[in-house]
């Protein structure tokens, strides 16, 4: 008697019969790459922060799989988008800070990034505004635009320019380097406080500035016919500064409501040397000075809600498109927001707030509404990508898989989140517990448990000493030198 077998396999997510289907691979779906730059856990899904909008984040994650302990490879644009384009860390590829051009890495320029291992598998690649760092608007080392035109199919504004034009005041025109510059919206300059750095107010409308524009061209996409299954890369720039949005924004956040984040006197005293010099305590004095502390936090809240009304464009375009069923959704920030905290602005610390940020996954094979608390890293996303479309993981990647928390997100993973800024100083982020080793031996220690703001360091304290030990194993083996 003649007997069939049939086996039941996985492949891009999708269970099938491998005897039905022996001589046709599985459709591979649609990837959409959201990056969100700036953005720190102040999102409703996540928690910390109660009354910021991010009514259309918010939805995406109930309808895939948040991780509440995510955290960024470094804290800073530069070397944590070239850490998850490429799946190596910072201290393995020399790419520290901002002004470390991923491009120029000896490390890095025979690796395969994101876009070049789906382009292996078939898919149609094309991207849009800010996924490697580039700050347009800015001429000099710092804003460089690291792009890299030949590992895409297709760009927006263009291979050579990552980010289209945008709105800034009446006054902004280009000085004799090419930057925009402008007089403040926020109030007067100080020292240290570059206007084009750090600037607030309300501007314009949505259709004047470049995040509706990549919005609207990667709608207009999704509602193409493309060879093969689709790689669509969609960086959206606000929440980073400067935080111009429309009125409508602020409005949503009237200033006699906003409530400052919380803070500690004092709070500094127990904190390493080298994080000191890293902290822009003039510009707190500033803010602190002139009386704009709210009038800042209401200016991010703004730009954060702008950021969100403009995933909700793309997540309603991708409804639209008749596409969603088998498209793989993935979001992240590149780092976390300092808002006053240990009086920092910005990120560049090894601190919580520098380094959690919004992460979620959802899409075919991937379980619906459950958050999960494991400690993850953006180093994540490249072999987690791999797994969910079946191609064969690129022997350099670093990250772990998560498809065993997208499947399951109450199972356990061991490993913590590693976050590197600059040469040789690390923070280890376990469930509990964050472990900060800096260059010269200092270490921080805290208690998420009892002390979610770290305001007090443990480090300090004997009786902890064997759990740093065990935290401190974590630290790269390898700390490369800078590239430049």
């Amino acid at each position: 008697m003649n007997k069939t077998i049939i086996s039941l396999c996985i492949g891009a997510g999708v269970l099938y019969s491998c005897q039905e289907r022996k001589d046709e691979p599985p459709e591979l779906p649609n990837v959409l790459f959201i990056s969100i730059d700036d953005m720190n856990d102040w999102v409703g899904s996540l928690g910390w922060r109660e009354g910021v909008r991010t009514p259309n984040l918010d939805r995406l994650a109930s309808q895939g799989i948040i991780f509440t302990n995510a955290h960024c490879v470094a804290p800073a644009s530069s070397p944590s988008r070239a850490s998850v384009m490429t799946g190596v860390s910072p201290s393995s590829s020399g790419v520290y800070a901002n002004h470390h051009d991923w491009r120029e890495s000896p490390h890095l320029e025979s690796l395969a990034t994101i876009p070049e291992y789906f382009r292996e598998l078939g898919y149609t690649v094309k991207g849009g505004g800010k996924l490697f760092h580039a700050l347009c608007w800015i001429q000099t080392d710092y804003g460089r635009d690291q792009n890299k035109p030949g590992l895409w199919d297709e760009y927006f504004p263009s291979k050579e320019r990552s980010m289209p034009e945008t709105r800034f005041p009446e006054s902004a025109h280009e000085n004799e380097r090419g930057t925009v510059v402008w007089e403040s919206m926020a109030g007067p300059d100080t020292e240290n406080r570059p206007v084009y750095f750090f600037d607030f107010g309300p501007l314009g409308s949505d259709e004047e500035y470049a995040d509706y524009r990549v919005v609207d061209w990667a709608v207009n996409e999704l509602n193409k016919d493309h060879d093969g299954p689709l790689f669509l890369g969609v960086g959206i720039y606000r929440p980073h500064i400067p935080w111009f949005v429309p009125q409508k924004y602020f409005d949503m956040y009237p200033l006699d409501e906003v409530t400052l984040p919380e803070t500690r006197p004092g709070d500094l005293e127990d904190v390493s040397e080298v994080a000191l010099t890293w902290l822009r305590r003039s510009w707190h004095r500033w803010i602190v000075e002139n009386d704009l502390w709210e009038n800042a936090v209401q200016a991010y809240e703004a730009s954060i809600s702008f950021s969100d009304a403009m995933l909700g464009r793309l997540i309603e375009g991708l409804e639209q498109s008749g596409k969603l069923d088998n498209t793989i959704i993935v979001l992240w920030s590149d780092h976390g927001m300092h808002i006053g905290e240990k009086e920092q602005w910005e990120k560049f610390t090894l601190w919580e707030r520098s380094t959690r940020v919004p992460m979620l996954f959802a899409g075919p094979g991937i379980e619906v509404g459950t958050p999960c608390g494991e400690p993850v890293s953006l180093l994540d996303i490249f072999p987690t990508l791999v797994d969910l479309t079946g191609g064969e993981r690129p022997a350099h990647l670093e990250g772990e898989s998560l498809i065993s928390l997208l499947k399951d997100p109450g199972s356990s993973k061991i490993s913590p989140a590693v976050t590197t800024w600059h040469y040789r100083n690390h923070a280890v982020r376990d469930k509990r517990w964050r472990y900060i080793h800096y260059h010269n031996g200092d270490e921080e220690l805290y208690d998420h448990h009892n002390d979610p703001n770290e305001f007090y360091n443990l480090a300090g304290n004997p009786e902890y000493r064997e759990l740093m030990d065990s935290l401190k194993q974590w630290l790269p083996r390898t700390n490369v030198e800078p590239i430049y």
